[in-house]
């Protein structure tokens, strides 16, 4: 048996744990182990020659190593081209290429996107492909049983919290705020970690906001200035907000070329997402509400996301990779004895289940489901009760609100008429 390990998505710490783990298992089940550079990439393109082969040797010592050696890329071979003959060529190219390489055996490392793809491949496979998919996010939204984290997670919300707790301190040492934003374009898991465990001073996810609603740039704005105004009326005139990327892909197209009149657009208008810095949008806008006080302040907006998911892998991402690793070959073993095409390799309370290909997708779109912040947990509540926000308690008690207004530069009245919406609900 030949075994295939490519890796898809964006980079998450683990990554080459993942490879190490399972290349020694295979190895050591007498198989035969190629690496597949570059994701879909080179198969899709027929580039059989960009495949080496993998030894216990060359992968002995790269579990303690970020990024992957077997890089990573976008390319997404279940791209329908309808205009072809072949609407599904790049899919068959893939399998293709896979039957010259004489690989019966693939394990693939990536999130929901890459997870689609190897259920495709196996399934158009007709039995030819056994695929075991080993879920890798920082954004921790694959719907893992039992609220098990992705891999990577752990590692991204670590390092997010060392620079959150860096930038803190300068905050504190300068008199100034920080609003960062942190990967995660899907679910807010990432930002409310990071900003749970900082000890940030405020945490805004877009699943606290009504789902079937935009975000309203203003609202988001209100949230921000009145935690700041109330760290003020607390003599504490500084702070950092943690605040989760995916926010922006709820944001109202009106309101975003309104605040940015000059940022790039597609060929419908609509702002395109890799020129929304959230960040730096949203520290203009909180600057410009002090600026009509007539006060200055500095704001400085930060994202973060790259210097995350490349680290070295802590050890709980280390050990638990190589679990998946050598799960993903453990499972393949059993499934070429039997008819099953392939699934999801996870870990459920020290063992290993594999989930087949369609018991995590959504049944109407065929995609992986997202697990979104469940804003009703405990876990939420207790994350809520530690941030500085305006709550129903400020506005009801007037020692309270007092200072809170005095900073707005409005009276107790006007400020409770003005920015009292925030506390409903």
């Amino acid at each position: 048996m030949k075994l295939g390990i490519l890796c898809g998505g964006g980079p998450a710490p683990g990554m080459n744990s993942v490879i190490s783990a399972a290349t020694i298992e295979a190895r050591n089940s007498g198989w035969d182990v190629l690496g597949i550079m570059d994701g879909f990439e080179h198969l899709i393109e027929g580039r059989i020659e960009e495949a080496r082969p993998l030894s216990i040797t060359d992968v002995s010592r790269i579990h303690v190593q970020g990024g992957s050696i077997l890089r990573t890329s976008r390319a997404n071979p279940t791209v329908r081209d309808e205009d072809a003959g072949d609407p599904d060529w790049r899919l068959h190219a893939c399998l293709e290429s896979l039957q010259k390489l004489g690989i019966g055996a693939l394990v693939t490392i990536g999130g929901d996107d890459t997870a689609f793809s190897a259920s495709r491949l196996a399934e158009a496979a007709g039995g030819g492909l056994r695929v075991a998919h080993v879920p890798k996010t920082i954004d921790n939204d694959l719907p893992l049983p039992g609220g098990t984290p992705t891999f990577g997670f752990e590692t991204a919300r670590s390092v997010g919290v060392q620079l959150v707790n860096n930038l803190m301190t300068d905050a504190m040492t300068t008199q100034r705020w920080y609003l960062v934003v942190a990967m995660g374009r899907s679910a807010g898991h990432l930002a409310l970690g990071i900003g749970k465990a900082a000890g940030a001073t405020l945490t805004v996810i877009a699943e606290e906001f009504p789902r079937d609603e935009p975000v309203r740039l203003p609202r988001l704005v209100d949230v921000i200035e009145t935690s700041m105004l109330k760290r003020i009326a607390h003599g504490r005139p500084f702070g950092v907000a943690v605040l989760a990327e995916g926010i922006g892909l709820r944001l109202p197209q009106d309101e975003l070329a309104k605040a940015m009149p000059e940022v790039e657009r597609d060929e419908h208008g609509h702002v395109r997402l890799a020129e929304l810095e959230l960040d730096r949008l949203l520290a203009k806008q909180v600057k410009d509400r002090f600026k009509e006080r007539g006060e200055k302040v500095t704001v400085e907006g930060k994202n973060i996301g790259y210097e995350l998911r490349c680290a070295p892998p802590i050890p709980f991402d280390i050990e638990y990779t190589r679990d998946l690793g050598y799960g993903a070959v453990d499972y393949l073993k059993r499934a070429l004895k039997g008819d099953e095409p392939g699934g999801m390799v996870t870990l459920q309370e020290g063992h290993m289940v594999p989930l087949p290909f369609g018991s995590f997708s959504d049944p109407e779109t065929g995609r992986v489901r997202i697990r979104l912040v469940n804003v009703e947990s405990s876990s939420y509540r207790v994350a809520r009760e530690y941030m500085i926000r305006l709550d129903r308690e400020d506005l009801e008690d007037p020692e309270k609100l007092r200072p809170i207004a005095e900073a707005s530069g409005r009276t107790p009245e006007a400020f409770r008429d003005r920015y009292g919406y925030l506390a409903e609900g």
